[in-house]
């Protein structure tokens, strides 16, 4: 099946259906299907180019590899107070369902680095960032809540959705639908959650998306797979990097296993089931799993 896709031409700050900035071209003009990464560009199926176009007016926040906020057509996220500042509006951004009070707030900013100061500088930051921000986004004072306007796009939470989708596709054998979910997903958690900030409550998020990654990696690959064709090639390339990524994960093996089974190199496939056999036994004794030694016996039977 042949996924009709156009070409975007990338900046830094890019991502797929969110903050779209500087986008040089949108022409269909590329008749392949996948994930390119050469000369700076990607290739994105026409489905996610529409909805990107539909959310064209909607308040856009990108907190994975360069922080950009968009909202009204224009970027305000230069206006923002510093590191503080940033890793402040993280926090609201991901905690935006309910009022944090304010000791919550110290922690996430300073953890236990509290300045002398700190419910001054506290107060200094969000002073700064009342300014920076639309008016009515930052309510409250005693407790704090960002009131992001209806329909706001966060990278973070498309990624979370998206994988959810993609695995309910997954499991409908829907290829087409989990093959896009899964590719928007992995383009949010294949980057860093505000690379240029530190803070407990990052490294928690941070963990969480590298679970989506890996999740989405996955579920990319079995709709690569599904897809077939020239989609194989995909498969391939995604189970390898599940396994380098995650080496107990016995699914990057599988899928492997089935891309190379497709493109008719059985031998190497039965070669994986073997390292990750050798591999279980001797840093875990245990064996692989029954659905691969299923897939075993059907590539001997082949």
């Amino acid at each position: 099946m042949i996924l009709p896709d156009v070409r975007l031409d990338v900046v830094d700050d890019l991502v797929v259906g969110l903050v779209p900035c500087d986008i040089a071209a949108l022409a269909s003009d590329h008749s392949g299907h996948g994930l390119s990464f050469g000369s700076g560009w990607r290739t994105i199926p026409r489905i996610l180019a529409r909805e990107m176009a539909a959310k064209a007016d909607s308040t856009r926040i990108q907190l994975c590899g360069r922080l950009a906020v968009e909202t009204d057509g224009r970027r305000i996220e230069e206006a923002l107070p510093g590191r503080q500042g940033r890793i402040l509006f993280g926090f609201l951004v991901l905690q935006r369902e309910r009022a944090l009070d304010r000791a919550e707030l110290l922690d996430a900013v300073w953890g236990e680095r509290l300045p002398a100061n700190a419910a001054s500088a506290l107060t200094v930051q969000l002073s700064k960032l009342r300014t920076a921000l639309p008016r009515g986004w930052l309510a409250g004072r005693s407790s704090v809540e960002l009131q992001l306007p209806a329909g706001t796009i966060v990278d973070v939470e498309t990624a979370i959705t998206s994988v959810h989708r993609a695995e309910s596709a997954v499991a409908l054998r829907e290829w087409p639908r989990a093959w896009t979910a899964a590719l928007a997903a992995q383009l949010v958690a294949d980057r860093r959650l505000l690379p240029e900030c530190e803070a407990p409550w990052l490294d928690d998020w941070r963990r969480r998306l590298e679970d989506v990654l890996l999740r989405a990696i996955e579920a990319y690959a079995a709709a690569c797979v599904g897809l077939g064709g020239t989609e194989v090639t995909g498969a391939d390339r995604s189970a390898r990097r599940l396994v380098e990524l995650a080496p107990y994960r016995e699914s990057g093996y599988r899928l492997l296993m089935e891309a190379l089974a497709v493109r008719g190199n059985a031998a190497e496939a039965l070669l994986v089931y073997d390292r990750l056999r050798i591999v279980l036994h001797e840093e875990l004794g245990v064996a692989p799993s029954r659905e691969l030694q299923d897939v075993h016996r059907r590539l001997l039977g082949a």
